[in-house]
């Protein structure tokens, strides 16, 4: 099983940025996909997560600036982020996670940079 974010990188106050994970060895279709990121000295929280039927949820930070979709065809979630500011900063992560039979199968991708900087 692999997830491979790409997309992070250097953008200065309000820039866009879109980061994509790409999933393989997954029935990529049957598991809720997320984005969580991870500030230096702060916990991992959740960004946004869309689940295998297409709902979208989102923490109230990025609420109206971020844009969490899927494409099953291509075994890719994106996370579209608008208006960054330096907060925003943080190392990316990309989850999937499908439960069955009480039993729960969790993946993360390596992380992606993302530096908002004037």
């Amino acid at each position: 099983v692999q997830l491979v974010e790409s997309g992070g990188g250097l953008v200065q106050p309000g820039g866009s940025l879109k980061l994509s994970c790409a999933g393989s060895g997954i029935s990529f279709s049957s598991y809720d996909m997320g984005w969580y990121r991870q500030a230096p000295g702060k916990q991992r929280e959740l960004v946004a997560v869309v689940t295998s039927g297409g709902r979208t949820n989102y923490t109230d930070s990025v609420k109206g600036r971020f844009t969490i979709s899927r494409d099953n065809a291509k075994n890719t979630v994106y996370l579209q982020m608008n208006s960054l500011q330096p907060e925003d900063t943080a190392v990316y992560y990309c989850n999937a996670v499908f439960t069955i039979l009480g039993k729960t199968y969790e993946y993360w991708g390596q992380g992606t940079q993302v530096t908002v900087s004037s």
